[in-house]
């Protein structure tokens, strides 16, 4: 697909991040080992990792002029066009690095993660660079990490009307400060429901939703399974038909075409989405699925959450509705897993698998 045929992405979108960047040293074994077991790996590879470092590459590749804020490594950031003239340098120190088993049998990644140390505090983010940062920037991400820094730079862009995404991976110190801020979040398929406490996945985004009122919508991945968003209603919806999260959920699952390979998104009208127990959010229910990857071609899926993310953030920024963002964000995330490491395969805008989702 020749770049004369993509429609216009709007110009000079910045994305400034704020997370890990890490390196990532993977290994591939033919099936996880036992406790005191000697076994070789089939592959490896050393790469730049870290969920912020790879949501920025994914949208640097996408077409945006991504910043970040961290600490880590540098050289394959810069390769990818991503700014890294707001990296905090220590003399003396580590880079986070994860080691990463692969498990061809299972098609499943371990994870084992050292963090950097020192870490990055607010006292190394001067007021001119937090300024300088900010200076015509789109939209800001946050990966949860770094969280004192990442909260100085959440209340500097929310004075600023800049809208937030906040990954929510998993619980962490600090996260629910960042969350208040938020204008967008994407979790991982267990957060949602240990963050609120509800009873299922559903209920559990019309509780966050009820919790931020900032919250514009709010995405929990699936792995394989696909995601399930909500999206608030802007106009509040008064005349909307009332109908149980739940119920809803199943009719809507019911409707999706299983036998497309392709991602697909399914969407509800505006409804008073209930859910017992916890409340009533007008909004738009939305199920997305993911890209049916041949076994033979799927390697890793190392940093498909990251990609999906990046992808978002592009979506986003191009304006993309929810109809088109919540597919193309699964190609993306697919595309990244037919290689080892997290960036290996991240596709450029050009990439033909994205043709039909731009």
């Amino acid at each position: 697909m020749s770049s004369d045929s993509l429609p216009p992405l709007p110009q000079n979108r910045i994305v400034l991040g704020c997370g890990q960047v890490a390196v990532d040293f993977l290994a591939t074994v033919a099936s996880f080992p036992n406790p005191d077991d000697k076994i070789r790996s089939t592959s490896l590879k050393v790469q730049g990792g870290g969920n912020a470092g790879n949501a920025s590459t994914c949208a640097a590749r996408l077409g945006l002029n991504p910043r970040l804020i961290s600490k880590g490594i540098l050289e394959e950031l810069e390769a990818d066009g991503v700014d890294t003239s707001f990296f905090i340098v220590s003399e003396e120190g580590n880079s986070s690095f994860t080691y990463v088993i692969v498990d061809s049998q299972t098609n499943t990644r371990t994870c084992i993660h050292t963090p950097g140390y020192p870490p990055l505090i607010p006292e190394e983010l001067s007021q001119s660079s937090l300024l300088s940062a900010l200076d015509g920037v789109n939209m800001v991400y946050f990966d949860g990490r770094h969280h004192e820094t990442a909260l100085v730079v959440a209340k500097e862009a929310a004075r600023k009307n800049i809208p937030i995404l906040v990954e929510a991976e998993r619980e962490r110190e600090g996260l629910d400060d960042l969350l208040d801020f938020a204008t967008y979040a994407i979790c991982s398929a267990k957060f949602p429901q240990a963050w609120t406490e509800a009873p299922s996945v559903p209920s559990a985004l019309i509780s966050m939703l009820l919790r931020l009122p900032k919250l514009k919508f709010v995405v929990v991945t699936l792995g394989e399974e696909g995601c399930i968003m909500l999206e608030r209603s802007v106009n509040g919806g008064s005349d909307a038909e009332e109908m149980d999260v739940h119920c809803l959920l199943e009719s809507l699952k019911l409707i999706k075409d299983d036998s497309k390979t392709i991602p697909t998104c399914i969407s509800s009208v505006e409804t008073k989405l209930s859910a017992n127990g916890i409340g009533t959010i007008t909004g738009r229910l939305f199920v997305g699925t993911a890209e049916k990857i041949p076994p033979s071609e799927l390697v890793d899926t190392t940093g498909a959450g990251d990609a999906f993310i990046g992808a978002v953030l592009y979506a986003v920024c191009a304006g993309m509705p929810p109809e088109k963002m919540l597919p193309f964000a699964a190609q993306v995330a697919a595309t990244g897993c037919r290689a080892l490491g997290a960036r290996t395969v991240l596709p450029l805008r050009t990439d033909p698998r994205l043709a039909s989702f731009l």
